[in-house]
């Protein structure tokens, strides 16, 4: 029998070190000109959350739960073993990896990703949820222009946050992740079927703002880095064209103190019925939406050296 590792919060395994001295987490900060960069381009990248080890891990886990008939598969909130629209590709996409295998459960709380999301954010935060995504070799399936939060607005005010995790080395011949700096301050746009038309968002766009398109830039990285972006930023991958894969995890997180303000008509829900209903209204909180870091007890006596958005 299969157990929901949902239930359970903090770490599970040796497979990352939690900090036992308030101290240990400034090897973790950031720099102000990382902020900086966050704050004007929307986005920052490049950032070394994993070591080999647990990149093995993870690779190794995602392997079992691609197999549509792993145990645990109950546990997904969504998944697709391929959401591409076009027949010639594949893209694998899931939510939910944290409930079903234990190293995806415990890069919730690497203090390398806790640190920065801390930083970026400015507060303490929860997790919103998890994603994987899996394009093979040769015929990876694209993931459409979007910005995050269209597809998020059942929970307000926007504090979200997004940290990708490269599982693989990803360029641009292997389907990597292109930003387009800036854009996160368009505001918010149309949300477009997240695996279907690749420009397809370039129909709703000001003249300005397609000039601003034009400038995309590829966020290669080395397994084991990962980027963090805003969640308006405009942001989407091409197909993996390469004799390489390209394996991602995702972790979604929002600031302590969002709420719910999904529509009882269902006209904002989110794509699967079976996310954990907090009513309208209500915080976001409790079992799946875990409290990540509490800053007031893992970081009071260094907080004074630590710089965050709110401060730069």
């Amino acid at each position: 029998m299969t157990t929901d590792l949902g239930l359970k919060s903090g770490l599970l395994t040796d497979l990352f070190a939690c900090p036992t001295q308030p101290e240990e987490w400034l090897q973790y900060t950031l720099s102000e000109e990382q902020l900086l960069h966050y704050k004007d381009k929307g986005y920052l990248h490049g950032v070394k959350l994993l070591n080999q080890d647990q990149v093995e891990a993870l690779r190794s886990q995602l392997g079992e739960m691609t197999d549509p008939a792993h145990p645990g598969r109950e546990f997904f909130y969504e998944y697709h073993s391929n959401e591409s629209e076009d027949p010639d590709t594949t893209l694998f996409h899931a939510l939910g990896a944290w409930r079903v295998r234990p190293a995806f459960h415990d890069v919730l709380w690497n203090p390398a990703f806790l640190m920065a999301s801390y930083q970026l954010l400015g507060k303490n935060f929860r997790l919103f949820h998890d994603q994987l995504f899996s394009k093979p070799a040769n015929h990876g399936g694209v993931v459409a222009w979007h910005q995050d939060y269209s597809y998020w607005t059942w929970t307000t005010p926007m504090a979200h946050l997004t940290s990708w995790i490269a599982l693989d080395d990803v360029d641009a011949a292997n389907g990597c992740m292109y930003y387009v700096p800036g854009s996160h301050h368009w505001g918010l746009l149309q949300k477009k079927s997240l695996a279907g038309e690749m420009d397809a968002i370039r129909n709703d766009l000001t003249a300005t703002q397609l000039e601003d398109f034009d400038c995309k830039i590829p966020v290669e990285m080395n397994a084991g880095e990962a980027s963090f972006h805003h969640p308006l930023l405009m942001h989407g991958s091409y197909e993996n064209q390469s004799d390489r894969s390209r394996r991602a995890t995702l972790i979604n997180v929002f600031a302590d103190g969002v709420i719910s303000n999904r529509e009882e008509d269902g006209s904002n829900s989110p794509g699967a019925d079976n996310y954990p209903r907090i009513p309208k209204g209500e915080r976001m909180h409790g079992t799946y939406y875990p409290l990540l870091l509490d800053s007031e007890q893992s970081l009071a006596e260094i907080a004074g050296e630590i710089p965050t958005i709110n401060a730069i």
